[in-house]
């Protein structure tokens, strides 16, 4: 993913951590020469190995970071992950259900990761707990580049990547 997005020109923001998947797609978007945001809590800096990025930005708690995150990003994406993933990528989905943006949600669905809980979501949706139109919300692809490339195809565009700006981020 982070070659993908380095290729396509469009700067990774992300959490700023230099361990896991996420240092990993960090670590092969700079190899390639690609823009990396990483935005990172002052206590996780600490914490955590962080990477050298192109911009390092700093917050004092979780729901800042967050929301710099949001703010800086015109597409969501998620990697395989644990509860905090599922934080953040469900966050995403209510913003949309909600309105609040209508920013394109993917998920990079490894080798299946992501099947059981696509499956959840169509079992709440078949018992009408969502409507339809909820969960089309939601992009998922095995292969980086037809993932982007989808989220391409349902962004609105008035977001600075798909109006085809190198500097907008994922």
């Amino acid at each position: 993913m982070g070659r993908t997005l380095a290729r396509q020109h469009i700067t990774l923001v992300y959490g700023g951590s230099g361990i896991g998947l996420m240092g990993i797609m960090a670590r092969s978007a700079l190899e390639l020469g690609g823009r990396v945001t990483g935005i990172i809590t002052s206590d996780l800096k600490q914490q955590t190995a962080h990477l050298e990025v192109s911009e390092l930005v700093v917050t004092s708690s979780m729901h800042e970071r967050k929301a710099a995150m949001y703010a800086r990003s015109d597409a969501y994406i998620a990697l395989p992950g644990g509860i905090g993933t599922m934080d953040e990528l469900f966050e995403c989905l209510v913003w949309n259900q909600l309105g609040i943006h209508t920013k394109p949600v993917g998920l990079l669905n490894t080798c299946g990761f992501f099947d059981p809980l696509i499956a959840w979501l169509e079992h709440i949706t078949a018992e009408q707990f969502m409507q339809p139109e909820h969960l089309d919300m939601l992009v998922s692809r095995e292969d980086p580049e037809l993932l982007v490339d989808a989220l391409e195809s349902t962004a609105p565009e008035h977001h600075p990547k798909w109006a085809g700006l190198p500097e907008s981020g994922v």
